[in-house]
């Protein structure tokens, strides 16, 4: 934080904080710190109540209960009062660069800058500042970038999971060693990353799509009084995400079927795309879209919600010095919530990843949704569903590090503070 004070102490970039910038700083911040408090001061008594701080969090689409509201003031109330009065937020965030309500607030948004390779997340959303300032774009950048390292780090176990979708059965006991060992043998080394490109590819236009989406969809569900509520943004964020998930879901068979092709079989994506038009015409490149848009409603639902219920857990138990969370906590909310979702959609995921590869895999009936659902449960119950979900989650832990590792490099480097 000293480093932050000091970076927007010197104005003249000379790598010195001399006492007029300085105390220019302190004027500037503390004129910040007066517009955080008064906008926070609804009834304009010079003190913040706790209501106060769910209301303003409402606005913000945050919904949090009084006693996390208290939690918060605690952490800044310095007399005990469960008030907060203006002494005691200047004396709380002068030092403490989080100028506004907001910066906090940003903490417990629950962030989509984590890339586990599935995009089914909700979009993130930007202040009016950030759109005015530019910082939207710098920052969906950075999350691009960490996607593409993160899903191109975690790959092999990618295609593990497709490999062990498609052809695990009862009959084929496939494990994570077994298939590593038969996906070397069939291809080498480099076959570990075959489909990467195209899921890497993908990623730019789908965030662009979903993001633009998102506005609209926001302005569409906007209440008269302008406000949001969190049930118009979960709303707003999935057909988003429906929407992206249409325009780019060629792409995604083409991701499937790269993955479980054999070795020669395809010299690259054009190549895979010409002769899938070739032999089955444009109605293959949307197989097992159905089930791939119904995953998106339990996935980010279960993602929210355990979101929220860990969020308020923490708030509860752990906010006695400070409201902010620290990367950590945030990281293992955000890991933990987006598991549980997966783990709710992954029999649609599977069912979708089967039906894309069908036409690939010879002699195999084409089925649809419902019927492959009965023939798995037929032949191999309810663990059919499942499969392959073992290399799903050892992928979870590195992509996220991976990816949140690299989103903080590439905002440092895009000057994003």
């Amino acid at each position: 934080s000293q480093q932050k004070i000091f970076k927007a102490g010197d104005t003249n970039q000379d790598g010195q904080l001399d006492f007029e910038e300085f105390m220019q700083y302190l004027k500037d911040h503390e004129k910040k710190m007066k517009l955080a408090f008064k906008s926070l001061d609804k009834n304009n008594d010079g003190k913040i109540e706790a209501s106060e701080v769910v209301q303003s969090l409402k606005i913000l689409g945050i919904s949090i209960s009084e006693k996390q509201a208290e939690k918060i003031l605690q952490s800044i109330d310095a007399d005990g009062t469960m008030t907060v009065d203006w002494n005691e937020w200047r004396d709380h965030f002068m030092f403490n660069p989080a100028t506004d309500i907001e910066e906090i607030i940003r903490y417990w948004k629950h962030s989509t800058v984590l890339d586990i390779g599935d995009s089914l997340t909700v979009p993130d959303e930007f202040t009016e500042e950030e759109k005015k300032t530019g910082q939207w774009w710098r920052q969906l950048l950075a999350g691009g970038v960490a996607g593409a390292v993160s899903r191109t780090g975690t790959a092999p176990l990618d295609r593990l999971k497709v490999m062990m979708q498609v052809h695990g059965s009862k009959s084929n006991k496939m494990n994570i060693a077994s298939g590593f060992k038969q996906m070397l043998k069939e291809g080498g080394v480099r076959s570990l990353w075959r489909g990467n490109g195209v899921n890497v590819v993908k990623i730019a236009p789908e965030t662009a799509i979903k993001f633009w989406a998102y506005e609209q969809y926001k302005k569409i569900l906007t209440k008269d009084d302008g406000k949001l509520g969190t049930v118009e943004r979960f709303v707003s964020g999935s057909l988003a995400g429906a929407t992206a998930q249409t325009s780019i879901y060629p792409m995604e068979v083409l991701k499937t079927r790269l993955a479980v092709g054999k070795t020669g079989q395809y010299s690259g994506m054009f190549d895979c795309a010409k002769k899938i038009l070739k032999r089955e015409g444009v109605k293959a490149f949307y197989k097992g879209y159905i089930p791939n848009i119904l995953g998106i409603i339990p996935y980010a639902g279960i993602d929210l919600a355990v979101y929220e219920l860990l969020k308020s857990t923490w708030l509860e138990h752990y906010a006695s010095s400070s409201a902010n969370p620290g990367v950590f906590v945030l990281l293992g909310c955000g890991t933990v919530s987006s598991t549980c979702g997966q783990l709710a959609s992954y029999p649609l995921a599977l069912i979708r990843t089967r039906m894309q590869a069908q036409a690939s895999v010879e002699g195999a009936p084409q089925l649809n949704m419902v019927g492959l659902f009965q023939r798995i449960i037929a032949n191999e119950g309810i663990r059919g569903l499942y499969r392959g979900i073992a290399p799903n989650f050892m992928k979870v832990l590195p992509a996220v590090s991976i990816s949140y590792v690299v989103y903080e490099k590439m905002k440092q480097n895009l000057g994003i503070a």
